[in-house]
């Protein structure tokens, strides 16, 4: 259910008191990796803005921005299309996945490819049931991190309605590697907003094994995420020299 711009009653909008924001910026939609993706910026110099309903602050010398908590597509779709209001061009997502492929285990870096649309939001941008990232976004970061091909991913709404049943599904039909809860709808916003955007998943949980396999909790899973995101903050400039 796509609407005409004609018909649409809110837009997005910087409002007069609200300063422009770099074009380059990161959205870690977890409450503990923005924590962290924040504090890095204020320790070095950085400036922290108001962002309504999240957190966002500008590195010292404004070249790029850290943005979030989000999680869920609503909340994670209001976010972006409130930065991309504020001038935000290139937005990398940095978030969780619990992997269905058991080539996959926990602590993984995996970067998103097509994304399947189990959640609600996408639906009002497009009509598609699978959304794309920005191709040459994820070239880029693809070679700057040297990592493996793109994946294949499912967003859903509901994470306590994920079956085994449907994720032996959608493995065999669309060879889907794992699942998040904002990724295919922020697709479907940058590509309608014409923005370039990619995301990189670390896996926090085993969907695979016979019994569900949390690892987000463990201080390795915490540490390597907290290494994963001074890498990011460190080459966002890069990542966005398109």
């Amino acid at each position: 259910m796509k609407h005409s711009g004609d018909d649409i009653l809110i837009h997005p909008r910087r409002e007069k008191n609200e300063k422009e924001i770099p074009p380059a910026g990161i959205l870690l939609v977890n409450p503990s990796e923005a924590r962290v993706g924040m504090q890095m910026l204020l320790d070095n110099g950085g400036e922290k803005r108001f962002l309504f309903h999240s957190e966002l602050a500008v590195s010292e010398g404004g070249d790029y921005f850290v943005a979030g908590p989000a999680i869920g597509a609503p909340m994670a779709t209001m976010t972006l299309e409130k930065l991309i209001a504020l001038g935000a061009k290139t937005v990398l997502m940095y978030g969780w996945c619990g992997a269905i492929n058991p080539e996959y285990k926990v602590g993984d870096l995996l970067l998103g490819g097509s994304a399947h649309c189990g959640e609600g939001t996408s639906r009002y941008y497009s009509h598609k049931e699978m959304c794309e990232p920005s191709r040459r976004f994820v070239a880029r970061v693809k070679s700057c991190l040297q990592l493996s091909a793109p994946e294949p991913l499912w967003t859903t709404d509901a994470v306590y309605r994920e079956s085994r049943k449907m994720f032996t599904e959608l493995a065999a039909r669309y060879n889907v590697c794992g699942v998040d809860m904002e990724y295919s709808a922020l697709c479907a916003v940058a590509t309608f907003r014409k923005i370039d955007f990619a995301a990189l998943f670390l896996v926090s949980d085993e969907l695979w094994q016979a019994e569900w396999c949390p690892g987000f909790a463990g201080k390795a899973f915490k540490k390597k995420s907290r290494a994963q995101i001074e890498r990011l903050v460190e080459n966002i400039v890069e990542f966005s020299s398109l």
